[in-house]
Formats: C-alpha cells, sequence, structure tokens
C-alpha cells in the first residue's frame, strides 16, 4: 500500500507552484497524493502576471478534508496558501480534528510591512491559529525574518540563530531556507529540532528565484515524512529533490521560470 499525503493549498492554474507542484513532487517521490484546495490563484498576464485570488468557499474546504481523510489513511499534512482569516479558521479546525502525526506548514506570510489591513490580518490568524498545530515548518528568508523577530539575516549563522528562535517560539521543527538571498556560492537552508543544527548546501544555480521551489521543498518534506522519514532525513531528501527542480526548471512566457520534479531521481 503506497503511503498517502494531503496537501491543504491553493491552486495555480499555470502548475508552476500551489497544489500543482505539490501533487507533482508526492508522486515523483512515491507517495499517493491528495489535495484540499482552499484558493484559486491565477496569473493575470494582462497586469504584469500579478496573482489573482479567489477563495474556495469555508465548507467546500471543511467538506473536501473530510471526504480525503475518510477515503484514505493519512497522518502527514503539508499546510501551503491559505490566504484569508476565514479559511484560516476553517483549516485550523479541521486539524485540531485530526489527529494528523505530521503537519509541515509553509508559512506563506503576504504582508511586507506592518500595515493594518487584510493582507496583516491574515498572517496574524496564520501566527496564532495555525503555527501552534504545526510539527515542521519551512520558511523562506522573509518569513524566518518575521517569524524569528530578527531585523536582519545577512549570514548561515544568523540563519541558524533565527531557526533556533522560530523553534523555542512555536515547538516545531525548522527548515529555514537561505536560498539565492545570502551571499556566497551555496544556497544554504538550515534545519533545527531542538537538538542539532545542520547546514543543507548545494550550488546555487543562478541568481534568481524559481516558483514553486518553496511549495516543491515543502511537499517534498511531507512525503518523506509520510513514508516514514526521520525529519531530517526528510530535509535532505527536500533539498536535493528542490535542487534538481531548479536546475531543470520549465520556462514560459513570463519573466520568471518554474520548478520541475520529474528529472529527479532518489
Amino acid at each position: 500500500m503506497t503511503h498517502v499525503a494531503l496537501t491543504i493549498a491553493g491552486s495555480e492554474a499555470s502548475g508552476g507552484a500551489g497544489a500543482q507542484t505539490d501533487l507533482k513532487t508526492f508522486h515523483q517521490l512515491g507517495t499517493f497524493g491528495t489535495a484540499a484546495l482552499t484558493c484559486i490563484v491565477s496569473f493575470d498576464p494582462k497586469n504584469d502576471w500579478g496573482h489573482r485570488f479567489v477563495p474556495v468557499d469555508p465548507q467546500v474546504i471543511a467538506d473536501q478534508i473530510e471526504a480525503t481523510t475518510a477515503v484514505n489513511d493519512i497522518d502527514t499534512v503539508k499546510i501551503g496558501m491559505l490566504g484569508t482569516p476565514v479559511t484560516i479558521d476553517t483549516v485550523a479546525t479541521a486539524l485540531s480534528e485530526h489527529s494528523f502525526t505530521n503537519v509541515v506548514l509553509d508559512p506563506v506570510l503576504i504582508c511586507k510591512g506592518q500595515e493594518p489591513g487584510a493582507a496583516l490580518d491574515t498572517d496574524n490568524a496564520l501566527k496564532e491559529k495555525i503555527l501552534p498545530l504545526a510539527t515542521y515548518v519551512t520558511p523562506n528568508h522573509f518569513e524566518t525574518l518575521a517569524l524569528s523577530g530578527m531585523d536582519s539575516i545577512e549570514t548561515v549563522e544568523e540563519l541558524a540563530e533565527a531557526a533556533k528562535r522560530i523553534h523555542d517560539t512555536y515547538d516545531v521543527i525548522v527548515l529555514a531556507k537561505g536560498g539565492v538571498v545570502l551571499e556566497g556560492e551555496d544556497a544554504v537552508d538550515v534545519f533545527y529540532d531542538g537538538e542539532q543544527t545542520v547546514e543543507l548546501r548545494s550550488p546555487k544555480i543562478g541568481d534568481e528565484r524559481v516558483s514553486g521551489a518553496g511549495c516543491t521543498l515543502a511537499a517534498a518534506v511531507t512525503a518523506e515524512l509520510a513514508k516514514g522519514a526521520t525529519p531530517l532525513e526528510a530535509a535532505r531528501t527536500a533539498k536535493a529533490v528542490v535542487t534538481s527542480s531548479i536546475e531543470h526548471r520549465q520556462s514560459g512566457h513570463t519573466p520568471f521560470d518554474a520548478v520541475y520534479q520529474g528529472a529527479y531521481e532518489g
């Protein structure tokens, strides 16, 4: 019987991120993927490829989670784009009702400053209601800054300190992504589980971010945990998967490329 993993995330129509990327990653790693969609996201080619965002009705989200957990034995779930406080409430309720062993959170923060409004309300709700239910988080550089409370992260040492602060605050395993942001020839991520700090390195592939890399990393962690890997083993495999996915990136008519998981061989 193939192990099953669930992603609770948004749909991204072009296939380069969101639930589409999660399912591809699950499949590439030999895990049966299921999905509950939280929102529909589509790029707007007439407006500099900005995001058009439509939330899914909360009851429909709850129904999807109810259905897939009734059909399948699921102990590992990935949380991606949620997007509104109401959606966050719905997902938090669902997480509380199920005894998932592993809850992997890609903590998508949408507020880039401290201005009041819907974005800040959504981010605060995520931190207050979803993070306490997570067991493993995969923040990018900006999200690591926001969750750790640090003013800047410019070195691997500071990234490691930020990971420790997030662990201590939220009692979660942390895989903090330095990516292409930190100086140096390597893309460095830091794993911290409360006992060990491990740097995961691979040579940088270009200087630009690739769409869907964060989704791929968190989804790969999720797939590996569903199969019984340790948290560190899952992080190492996820790093290899995302590196391959960036190396074999998919180009299109956008000014950015998207990840492609299909070339990875474990």
